[in-house]
């Protein structure tokens, strides 16, 4: 009976691996769908992580949710989120930012503050929801999609709100890179001042290029500079938002007792800017192409997660809780632009 109960264990586990492993394949499957249709011209400004999250969205509706496959489903959308948020680290050279981008720093800062202010305040004058709102401003204010994915357990977001508010940063933000592609020629900005807006304003690091790219190599170099300032102020954002769920919870409990996870994986993105910036290439030599792969696993890890969330999403529960945020942040993103127009 014994060695009968622990084969039956071990068989246990083994499927339990298999699913964990199945789902996780899975997500990647669907995250290179998301690739695949990201290359078809007009959804090439939607990107790699917005196509999959749409796709697997649109998977969800039509067969359901993928029950066998949900452990491995949900180690994406959390596991390989944090990993590719702490990966996300290497992009973010501290050294630059600090030497060549301190002047922008005070404006990135202005620009987070009044994309959260406009978009919390706004929410409530409209009746949106608020936790789908804070993600939205903050994920308009820093950087799109990692921001919300960061910020996202501290506010205590479920899955649904934060798949929601990266879908909405994918679509608005390759809105408007497009819009500013269009009126570029016609703004009185030099190529560098132009850059800077693109970077101050726009939401995801992709947005950013894509809009500044055709103003040429100056403006894209600036631009980049001042996203990467929003996402420098990313880190100290957070412990902003932990003191003040802590706060809430403090004024909400009798007791005064205070449970807010703490997110140790920004610690891993900090290690990773710290190595990515005073110790890859000055004291361990590495190519750019090395560089290039682990971006490319990055994107692909965050992809995969983005997947994730996405197939927890059903509409049929939350097609009423996204349309008031996405007007709320159609108009702040609009306020964030022309404030940008005037720190420039």
């Amino acid at each position: 009976m014994g060695a009968t109960h622990v084969n039956v264990n071990q068989e246990s586990k083994g499927r339990n691996k298999l699913f964990l492993v199945g789902g996780v394949l899975f997500t990647f499957l669907l995250a290179a769908v998301g690739f695949a249709a990201s290359l078809i011209p007009g959804l090439t400004y939607v990107g790699q992580m917005g196509c999959a999250i749409i796709i697997a969205i649109v998977y969800r509706q039509i067969f359901g949710y993928p029950e066998i496959l949900r452990a491995g489903v949900t180690f994406s959308s959390k596991k390989l989120l944090r990993l590719a948020i702490i990966l996300y680290g290497l992009r973010l050279n501290i050294g630059i930012v600090l030497s060549d981008g301190l002047g922008l720093l005070l404006k990135d800062a202005i620009i987070i503050f009044v994309a959260i202010v406009a978009m919390v305040w706004l929410a409530k004058v409209i009746k949106a929801d608020a936790n789908i709102s804070l993600l939205l401003g903050v994920g308009t204010g820093v950087c799109g999609a990692a921001a919300i994915a960061a910020v996202a357990p501290i506010v205590n977001a479920d899955d649904d709100d934060t798949a929601i508010g990266v879908g909405i940063i994918a679509l608005m933000g390759t809105v408007f890179s497009i819009i500013y592609t269009i009126v570029r020629p016609i703004l009185p900005f030099a190529a560098e001042d132009y850059g800077i807006w693109s970077g101050m304003s726009l939401h995801e690091l992709a947005h950013v290029a894509l809009a500044a790219a055709p103003a040429g190599q100056d403006a894209l170099a600036m631009a980049l500079l001042a996203k990467l300032g929003r996402v420098f102020l990313l880190v100290p954002l957070c412990f902003i938002l932990i003191y003040f769920m802590k706060r809430k919870r403090t004024g909400q409990e009798s007791e005064g007792k205070t449970i807010v996870a703490f997110p140790y994986f920004l610690l891993g993105f900090i290690a990773m800017s710290l190595f990515g910036s005073f110790v890859l290439g000055d004291i361990i030599p590495v190519t750019e192409q090395t560089l290039e792969g682990v971006y490319t696993f990055t994107t692909w890890l965050l992809t995969a997660a983005m997947v994730g969330l996405g197939l927890s999403v059903s509409l049929k529960e939350v097609k009423n809780k996204a349309m008031k945020p996405l007007i709320a942040m159609t108009i702040v993103s609009v306020v964030v632009s022309v404030v940008a127009v005037v720190l420039v």
